[in-house]
């Protein structure tokens, strides 16, 4: 299934999701590999591709220019007014990366692909103020979130990548990371196709529907399905039933 990448500690090397935040998400960080063992933790990096969102819909990322340790940790109850930058407006077809140590939150009104290192360590900055199903205010990890903020990660920029100009099967490299790579397509008609050397990938189609063929078997896709296509195959036919668009996530030599 996974062929060169098949070492990755016992356990499938990504987690890809799809989130429908209908409501803001809490302000998170994941801790980097230099701080996550003695934090009792691992490190996660991860990517965002916003595959539909509301006309005010936002993300939060990275820190306002000039804040530091001390500002923040005098403000650990409204880092939402003295730390985290004001939100970027969300719109399709944007994306952003998100290494490990980033400051990020996901706004309301966002469908997004979130694909990322398979690692559980989530450490919460700060939650808007809510309360938890007990009506007391959700747990905030303050000493571990202090310890693994980049404090030079200021105001980062999404990807700004273009699609290529091919008029039948475009195609936009996203993410080019150890971890992972992330690249999107475009078929722009019906019937149009393209063949994949042998390669683990997850596609995630997210506009329309496709299907994909190999060994004389057919998969479909309707938008927000995944298909995993493992190594062992020798090549395999994206075929689209309309004009489509989808991810297609394959994990790095490090995954």
């Amino acid at each position: 299934m996974l062929g060169d990448a098949a070492d990755c500690a016992g356990r499938f090397p990504l987690l890809i999701k799809l989130l429908d935040a209908q409501d803001t998400l809490s302000l998170q960080v994941h801790p980097p590999a230099s701080v996550a063992p003695e934090l009792g933790g691992e490190p996660k990096t991860e990517m965002w591709y916003i595959a539909d969102a509301q006309p005010d819909a936002g993300l939060f990322v990275g820190l306002k220019q000039g804040v530091d340790r001390a500002r923040l940790r005098a403000r650990h109850r409204g880092w939402h007014r003295g730390g985290v930058r004001a939100p970027r407006a969300g719109e399709m077809g944007d994306a952003m990366f998100l290494p490990s140590g980033r400051l990020h939150a996901i706004g309301a009104g966002l469908v997004i692909f979130e694909i990322q290192q398979n690692s559980d360590t989530t450490y919460r900055v700060f939650d808007w103020n809510r309360v938890g199903l007990d009506g007391k205010p959700r747990e905030l990890h303050v000493a571990q979130s202090l310890a693994s903020i980049d404090f030079n990660d200021f105001e980062p920029p999404p990807i700004t990548s273009a699609y290529s100009r091919n008029p039948s099967f475009k195609l936009r490299y996203i993410v080019d990371h150890p971890l992972f790579t992330v690249n999107g397509c475009q078929v722009k008609r019906a019937g149009a196709s393209t063949s994949a050397a042998p390669a683990r990938r997850s596609s995630g189609c997210y506009a329309d529907a496709w299907c994909c063929r190999a060994r004389g078997r057919k998969s479909a896709s309707p938008p927000g399905q995944f298909v995993l296509l493992p190594a062992c195959l020798e090549r395999t036919a994206v075929v689209a039933e309309t004009q489509v668009e989808f991810l297609q996530a394959e994990p790095g030599a490090t995954g």
